[in-house]
């Protein structure tokens, strides 16, 4: 009997030890927070998550230091994000690029067209394809009577009609304009977009829905020429006739001719950045009548400085979908910098360093782009040591968040550089030429067009999955690109 009550003691307290809480404490639980950078995969060594100024946001120990709290939720929210490129087969110079509602890019190949001229070459299947063979790219400039090739090619899809349109400038003496509204199947005749009072140079061209009588858009160019400032010139009629070149700035100002990419909004309103009038930092230009008359809105370049290289006229602007100004501009430290305006240029918010926490000797050729209401994509290039040039795209979905979260992806893998000349960003370079681009398609995909000058071929760098730029919408994974397009 006594054995058996042994028994059932000895069970007891083994049962009782194995239970947290039978004998003294409990013991402590220790339960991690989840962080919203805990992705299903592990980060890239191409893919950087951070603040203004180039803090890492993973990086607890820097965040604390700055004082930063930042609400990751809702339109802030990190996305696990990786990027690559895409080859169109053909060199570039300079490259622009357009998008139409068809999901076909467009970009231009300095004197790869039928007799020389500028080709226009369109890939298809590139925006959703889910495999590399899913898309091609070809030529579709196909004139009668080809228009020969010209010193700065151009090309810009009009973002109300699909009206692509084909913009040569020829040796400094004029300039023809084409276009087709049928995904480039057939042309115009071209027409002459030129004031023979003045040379043409490092022409831009954009469209807004400001009224007009015989197109639903109007037309907008801009010349660097025989003035202290750019000039300008409209169109009414979708390109066939074109207004003599007027002051594009005010008529006193001495901020020289060169300009960066001029973009048309919703409201109408046209939008360029060129150094400021007194001679001093960076502004953004505006008309609201058409291209007739512009005024001045300096930027916040105050603690920024402003690039003091070769292409120091490169302030780049963009309006979203809800008519806000976003601006973007190199500073003396050579980093890019942006700053947005949510009454048409009127006033700027404090100008944010937007390059990300990987060690960058100097940045180049800034492009900007916008979507929805706050999103905004970057386009640069970048050393990352030895003249390594790369191509950087960083997105921020909530521009108007105390603290945005800014997400960089490098679309060319260490060991495959686009250029490695030196200085590179600061000079006219290889397929780069004097500019690059960049825009956001209907998907929310930022694609930046550009030139991988090693192998002298087009590119396309975008993400191959990450954030959106509308809201509401997903942007589908694509397939890894690199060497493998060229």
């Amino acid at each position: 009997m006594q054995q058996a009550k042994f028994a059932i003691a000895l069970a007891v307290l083994m049962i009782c030890t194995s239970l947290s809480g039978c004998l003294g404490s409990e013991e402590e639980v220790v339960t991690e927070e989840s962080s919203p950078f805990d992705f299903d995969r592990p980060i890239s060594n191409t893919t950087w998550y951070h603040y203004s100024g180039g803090i890492d946001a993973l990086d607890e120990a820097a965040v604390l230091a700055a004082n930063i709290t930042a609400n990751l939720t809702g339109e802030n929210t990190p996305f696990w994000s990786s990027a690559s490129y895409y080859g169109i087969g053909l060199s570039t110079f300079e490259p622009t690029m357009g998008i139409t509602s068809d999901d076909n890019l467009y970009m231009t190949s300095w004197g790869n067209g039928a007799a020389g001229s500028t080709a226009i070459v369109q890939c298809t299947g590139l925006i959703e394809m889910t495999n590399l063979s899913d898309y091609s790219c070809n030529d579709v400039y196909d004139a009668i009577v080809p228009v020969p090739n010209s010193n700065d090619p151009y090309v810009y899809v009009d973002k109300w009609t699909d009206r692509i349109m084909k913009f040569d400038m020829h040796a400094l003496l004029g300039m023809t304009v084409e276009w087709s509204d049928n995904e480039g199947a057939s042309w115009s005749p071209p027409t002459v977009a030129t004031d023979i009072r003045s040379v043409q140079d490092h022409q831009t061209i954009t469209s807004a829905p400001y009224p007009a009588a015989l197109h639903p858009t109007t037309w907008v160019f801009c010349i660097n020429g025989n003035a202290p400032h750019p000039l300008c010139s409209s169109s009414f009629d979708g390109g066939n006739t074109w207004t003599p070149e007027v002051s594009g700035a005010p008529v006193d100002c001495q901020s020289g001719g060169l300009t960066a990419h001029l973009e048309g909004g919703p409201n109408g309103n046209f939008y360029r950045g060129n150094p400021g009038c007194n001679g001093e930092g960076y502004s953004i230009y505006k008309s609201t009548n058409g291209g007739l008359t512009w005024s001045e809105h300096p930027l916040p370049t105050e603690t920024t400085g402003t690039a003091d290289t070769w292409n120091f006229e490169e302030a780049q602007v963009y309006p979203d979908e809800d008519d806000n100004v976003h601006a973007m501009w190199i500073g003396l430290d050579n980093m890019p910098y942006y700053s947005y305006s949510t009454d048409e240029g009127g006033s700027w918010s404090d100008p944010i360093m937007i390059a990300p926490p990987t060690e960058l000797n100097g940045t180049g050729f800034p492009a900007i782009a916008a979507g929805d209401s706050g999103m905004v994509a970057f386009a640069y290039i970048g050393d990352s040591g030895g003249d390594n040039w790369n191509g950087y795209i960083g997105m921020i979905t909530d521009a108007f968040s105390d603290m945005p979260l800014i997400t960089t992806v490098q679309v060319n893998e260490f060991g495959d550089p686009l250029d490695i000349t030196e200085d590179c960003g600061y000079n006219r370079c290889g397929g780069f030429g004097d500019f690059i681009d960049i825009l956001v398609d209907a998907h929310g995909r930022p694609w930046f067009g550009l030139s991988h000058n090693i192998v002298d071929q087009g590119i396309y760098g975008t993400i191959s999955v990450g954030p959106s730029l509308r809201s509401g919408v997903t942007v589908q994974e694509m397939p890894i690109g690199g060497p493998s397009t060229l």
